[in-house]
């Protein structure tokens, strides 16, 4: 009877000592799991103003700015090829994709029948149209697609033209920035605010709006440039409103390309929106010249023409402004960049890529031997 209270007592202290081992443990993961919920809300919430210096930084040291630019011709009449508003959603996408994997900074879309077309044309204005024009229909597309998405509700009301671009896959481009990314560039909008003295603000995809230095009109799309520092305690980040060209030329960062819309294929080259022109013109055909030792002269602004389906040959006889017998007087270098095909024809949507995976190389060493002068 004793021994067996003893046992009792004995049981009773383990069960005891159990119990308090258990509750400091549970405590102990408690505090723990507190200690990871704070860590992971820091990771939330970077210090903007450290991470935009140090990226200022990178690109100071590094000084990668780009001078030169890239520009793609293409027809509007590509889109004819297509039998359906879908498909011919789906290939203005892959023509946007093409532009942006390769860092073209101009789209030129050309009317290869000689055609004038109206002068708002390459403007977004969301009016409904009667009357189809694959040229119209895809400068629309790739205007919006080249759009960061959380503008594209500023600039794009609802239009025919658009009605499958969401089921597009996204471009991904380096000027579509995260919510939290650091990079000292941001797109943005001008807000219809107050600001009295000063300077208008500007949704840029921020956790906060961006005070820039100047007063501008509402609706307007700018690139800014953030501070290098920034107040915790303020409600919005400081800016500079620059030029669309700043992150190419100073930091040598894509900046997405730029839609112009042509009458015609002369009006493609002459209509040149950079100072002095396209110094270098690219044609490119199946009875063009062989690239093995294409070595490109020096150029800034370069420009790559692609056909329809009757190929350059075609745009160039219906361009009454163009009097020439032979289609290569018209550029700098004619080129076949796909030799020995397999395929009776190669959709121009397949020739940019092949074309523009092929000239890249020549297009870097290029511009490496101007610097190098």
């Amino acid at each position: 009877m004793g021994q067996s209270g003893k046992l009792s007592k004995d049981k009773a202290a383990k069960q005891k000592k159990a119990k308090h081992k258990k509750k400091k443990d549970k405590t102990i993961t408690k505090e723990a799991a507190q200690l990871h919920v704070q860590a992971a809300g820091d990771q939330k919430a970077p210090n903007i103003n450290n991470n935009i210096q140090a990226a200022d930084n990178n690109i100071a040291s590094e000084n990668k700015g780009r001078p030169y630019t890239v520009s793609v011709a293409v027809p509007g009449s590509i889109l004819n090829n297509a039998q359906s508003p879908e498909l011919r959603t789906y290939l203005a996408g892959q023509i946007a994709r093409a532009l942006v994997i390769f860092e073209v900074d101009e789209v030129v879309i050309f009317d290869e029948s000689g055609k004038t077309v109206n002068e708002d044309v390459g403007e977004f204005t969301g009016v409904t149209r009667k009357d189809y024009d694959p040229n119209k229909v895809l400068a629309n597309i790739l205007q919006y697609l080249e759009c960061p998405q959380y503008l594209r509700k500023f600039f794009f009301p609802k239009h025919p033209d658009l009605r499958y671009a969401g089921l597009l896959n996204p471009l991904n481009s380096t000027h579509h920035m995260l919510i939290d990314e650091d990079v000292p560039y941001r797109e943005g909008v001008t807000l219809d605010r107050p600001v009295g003295k000063k300077g208008s603000l500007v949704n840029c995809g921020m956790r906060k709006e961006v005070r820039i230095d100047r007063q501008l009109q509402s609706g307007l799309r700018v690139t800014v440039k953030l501070d290098s520092e920034q107040s915790s305690d303020s409600k919005t980040y400081k800016g500079t409103v620059v030029s669309a060209d700043a992150p190419r030329m100073d930091a040598g960062i894509y900046w997405g390309y730029r839609v112009r819309v042509a009458r015609s294929l002369g009006a493609a080259i002459t209509e040149c929106p950079y100072e002095g022109g396209y110094d270098l013109s690219i044609g490119t055909s199946d009875g063009g010249d062989s690239m093995e030792e294409l070595n490109l002269s020096s150029f800034k602004h370069i420009l790559i023409a692609f056909g329809g389906l009757s190929g350059l040959e075609a745009a160039l006889e219906s361009d009454e402004s163009l009097r020439l017998s032979d289609i290569r007087l018209l550029f700098d270098y004619y080129l076949n960049t796909c030799p020995g095909q397999g395929s009776r024809i190669i959709r121009t949507e397949e020739a940019m890529l092949i074309s523009l995976a092929t000239i890249r190389p020549k297009v870097f060493a290029a511009a490496k031997s101007k610097l190098n002068k």
